[in-house]
């Protein structure tokens, strides 16, 4: 093993950023004769060794990727290890009788991962869910040239290269020019920014002590008037609505009319009248 391999194998981009980019820098880049004899190699005889030295070799080409997604306000470090998984999936996928280099067939994989984590990660709330929103969030961040809002006539034609609607492209532009807030007033923060965390301008109507006093005595006041209105119905209309409304399994009108020997019409006229009675005393 090259000393530069073990230097790779000893450190991870996040411990030491500027160490390890200049540890992958050192790692010579394989000729194609070499690259094709360990692709066969693992492809044919599953030889890990092999997988490991075209993983390694790479490594400096999903450095290089990393940096181009610099403007999205996520660590290059962790940037470069997403990448480092996709390479390492992409060369357990290799076939070497495809006929194309590794770096080529790779550069889909390494580029999938790390978009996976800038939507997982640029905001709290996901920006694009759905595949075309995806396409359109990393189109539009590369297309727009400067940090002013795009006219019209710069929405369409993005919309026109991208195959979307011009609507999707302006609330796509509208996400992406949102931010983040905390809800508390950051620590670091001075008394004249204040005003500015939620916490003090967002109010929770549903914890008001006057409106959760009244909500409580409302809803004693109405138990205990149903409470009493049940008390003044009859045995039989107390039955009924308890069969029909309260119980886990309900009565149908017909099984208590033959329960009460009577017909299903008289089993709703008595439950709809003690419904009623109900009604009018939770109104009273």
């Amino acid at each position: 093993m090259s000393k530069s391999l073990q230097a790779v194998d000893q450190m991870v981009p996040g411990a030491n950023l500027p160490a390890y980019i200049q540890a992958v820098s050192s790692i010579p880049v394989l000729s194609a004769e070499r690259e094709r004899e360990l692709a066969e190699d693992l492809y044919y005889n599953q030889n890990l060794d092999a997988a490991r030295e075209l993983v390694m070799s790479h490594l400096r080409f999903v450095v290089h990727i990393a940096r181009s997604y610099s403007g999205y306000g996520l660590a290059e470090a962790d940037l470069i290890q997403e990448g480092n998984v996709g390479l390492m999936k992409a060369v357990k996928r290799f076939n070497p009788e495809k006929g194309v280099r590794l770096v080529s067939f790779a550069v889909h994989w390494i580029k999938a991962e790390m978009h996976e984590f800038i939507l997982r990660n640029w905001r709290i709330v996901k920006v694009a869910t759905t595949k075309a929103q995806r396409k359109l969030f990393f189109n539009l961040r590369s297309a727009k040239k400067s940090l002013a809002w795009l006219t019209r006539e710069e929405a369409q034609a993005v919309a026109d290269d991208l195959g979307v609607d011009v609507a999707e492209v302006q609330r796509m532009e509208g996400r992406l020019s949102s931010r983040d807030i905390g809800y508390e007033q950051p620590r670091d923060s001075d008394e004249d920014d204040a005003w500015q965390a939620p916490q003090y301008y967002l109010e929770d109507r549903s914890a008001d002590p006057a409106e959760l006093v009244e909500s409580q005595d409302w809803q004693t006041s109405s138990e205990n008037r149903l409470r009493e209105a049940l008390q003044d119905l009859d045995e039989r209309s107390r039955d009924i609505l308890a069969q029909r409304w309260l119980a886990e399994s309900k009565a149908t009108l017909h099984e208590l009319a033959d329960r009460y020997g009577v017909s299903a019409e008289r089993i709703r006229q008595i439950e709809q009248g003690a419904m009623k009675k109900l009604r009018g005393a939770l109104a009273a």
